[in-house]
């Protein structure tokens, strides 16, 4: 067990100081180490645990603990949840400050600017993962197709897609 909590923690400590650009940057690299490295997963369950974490209210690295939940009980929620939030949290803090610092200069906005094309394509990585580890028929590959261009296309919010693509999912486009 202590091995496990372990590696949780240091799977997590390193997650947290590459999720640049929001949580789901580290998705593909998330579910490569509980689904490919450690075996603690399948690819669908890791899926499962991202889908609840995503319809549950509050941030959207509720994932972390459910997959430490999943792998070690409690002290693995406990252990991957301060592994990933805590880290990120002082590094953010020591750069708020320094970005605040430095406000006047030039070289700002060419970092920012740099930092968009990275970010977009982090996601769009981890909208691909999970998108594979859950659509396992071209039903459910059509659905996450529609809902995405849907998301993309209309000002439609996105527990209306949530509920449509559910629906649609029940309706037979799984199988």
């Amino acid at each position: 067990m202590m091995g496990t909590l372990a590696a949780l923690a240091i799977i997590f400590a390193q997650l947290s100081l590459l999720a640049f650009g929001g949580g789901n940057t580290i998705l593909p690299e998330m579910q490569r180490q509980v689904v490919e490295v450690h075996r603690w997963m399948s690819a669908q369950e890791f899926g499962a645990l991202f889908a609840l974490a995503q319809a549950a209210p509050g941030p959207n690295m509720m994932v972390v603990p459910l997959v430490g939940w999943h792998v070690a009980g409690l002290p693995g929620l406990l252990v991957s949840a301060l592994a990933k939030f805590g880290p990120c949290s002082v590094l953010t803090g020591v750069v708020v400050g320094l970005w605040r610092r430095f406000k006047d200069r030039p070289w700002r906005r060419v970092v920012q600017a740099g930092l968009v094309p990275l970010t977009v394509g982090l996601v769009s990585a981890s909208a691909v993962l999970i998108s594979g580890a859950t659509g396992r028929t071209a039903g459910l590959l059509g659905v996450t197709a529609g809902v995405a261009a849907l998301s993309l296309l209309t000002r439609l919010h996105p527990l209306w897609l949530l509920a449509a693509g559910a629906v649609a999912g029940l309706a037979g486009a799984g199988g």
